[in-house]
């Protein structure tokens, strides 16, 4: 994809690059800068909130990925075993702790700074909590704890809102002292603005595998375009990365291209990738010219295809209402009935499961969904299993039989009733 004709194929890639290399440098020169760093966890994030106080923003599940990826994590969660932890600990737990234990030097090879406060959004994953108590011991740091109740209903209870709602206002005490800097209100407004632009421009990416065949992958692809709203939201850059992004994609559908050349099979993907297996586990979908057209995993961070935004009229409630609607704060049939939800918009041919030993959060119920799609709606399900971090637990020839099986009968299907 090159030449005159495609004018944007790439260019989002590149300024993405520019972008993540900036914040891990940023990272580095915080405490020579005398900027305040704070480290906190991707779902229900308050990226928003923080950056009002002018914090730097370290996200440990975003290091332990790129360790996947650069196939470094391994030799991290051996240190981390050293010390004591366990095999069925969270393997994103065990390459955070091995990392600190071996000079706390990013994927990127740059040093991360100390944090000057660890903030624990428990969105419905309780190994957050473990973690980051870990963590405050070792650094000997404040671990401040936002308390996020259950999604019970697909309705958020005002009491729920309002709780949540206290609780960052008396963070920004806590923030004030750390920093300095007062809470500035009218700032968190215009942080939010740019929040709500990102995510209408993130949702139209989303939106776009409807289109058949789909110019985008919503999981393997989506890992690499989600970055920045995680990691840079709130920021002006944020949003000028997703306009980028939108105008390669809207180019994709006009030249009829896509991530899978001769698409022959649309699927939901539920739970995380095998970070250290990356490539491999798309290349075993990829013979098959299966194309994710949604998963779960890209909206780890906010559902906001279902309609949430962050809503300068009221930024408080709008932060809480975001932790609150979380994918890992959501119950077992809130989850499955999102999935069958994403199978029919989409025109998904199945749903497969990748189901992660060593995150109970993604993991719990996940068989009882597959039956769940089979008896009630008839949609095939694959479910396979390794881990998102460890790469002992990713058996390829095993993954590769009941991939092929799987897709062999989907397609078996196909010739007897056509």
């Amino acid at each position: 994809m090159s030449g005159d004709k495609f004018k944007y194929q790439g260019a989002g890639r590149e300024y993405q690059k520019q972008l993540l290399t900036a914040w891990y440098e940023r990272l580095q020169s915080a405490k020579d800068d005398g900027r305040k760093v704070a480290y906190l966890f991707v779902p229900g994030n308050i990226a928003e909130f923080l950056r009002v106080f002018d914090f730097e923003l370290a996200f440990p599940e975003v290091n332990a990925l790129q360790c996947g990826v650069r196939k470094t994590s391994g030799d991290l969660i051996l240190k981390a075993e050293d010390v004591g932890y366990s095999p069925d600990v969270c393997g994103y737990v065990k390459n955070d702790i091995g990392m600190m234990l071996a000079g706390n030097i990013s994927p990127s090879g740059t040093q991360l700074p100390k944090p000057d406060l660890l903030l624990c959004t428990y969105c419905g994953c309780t190994t957050f909590i473990k973690w980051f108590e870990a963590l405050a011991h070792y650094y000997d740091v404040p671990l401040v704890m936002l308390d996020v109740p259950y999604l019970r209903s697909n309705t958020i209870e005002e009491d729920d809102r309002q709780y949540v709602v206290s609780q960052l206002k008396e963070l920004a005490v806590i923030c004030e002292k750390i920093t300095g800097k007062n809470y500035d209100h009218d700032k968190l407004v215009d942080i939010t603005r740019h929040s709500a632009e990102a995510e209408d421009l993130w949702v139209q990416i989303l939106h776009s595998a409807k289109h058949k065949p789909s110019p985008f992958d919503s999981y393997f692809e989506a890992v690499f375009f989600m970055a920045p709203i995680y990691v840079l939201r709130g920021l002006p850059e944020c949003t000028d990365y997703y306009r980028q992004a939108l105008m390669e994609i809207q180019e994709r559908i006009e030249h009829g291209i896509g991530p899978i050349p001769d698409e022959k099979f649309r699927v939901v993907i539920e739970g995380p990738p095998p970070w250290p297996h990356f490539r491999s586990f798309w290349e075993l979908l990829k013979k098959w010219g299966v194309c994710a057209v949604a998963s779960s995993y890209s909206k780890v961070g906010g559902f906001w295809d279902h309609g949430f935004r962050h809503d300068p009229t009221r930024p408080l409630e709008s932060i809480a209402d975001y932790c609150l609607t979380c994918y890992t704060n959501l119950n077992l049939p809130m989850r499955t009935e999102l999935l069958h939800s994403y199978a029919e918009e989409y025109s998904a041919d199945a749903i497969v499961i990748h189901s992660v030993k060593s995150c109970r959060s993604f993991s719990v119920g996940q068989a009882d969904m597959r039956e769940q799609f089979i008896r009630k709606w008839d949609i095939p399900t694959l479910l396979i299993e390794s881990d998102l971090a460890d790469p002992r637990y990713f058996q390829v020839a095993q993954l590769r039989n009941r991939i092929d099986a799987f897709f062999e009968s989907l397609e078996h299907k196909r010739l007897v009733h056509a």
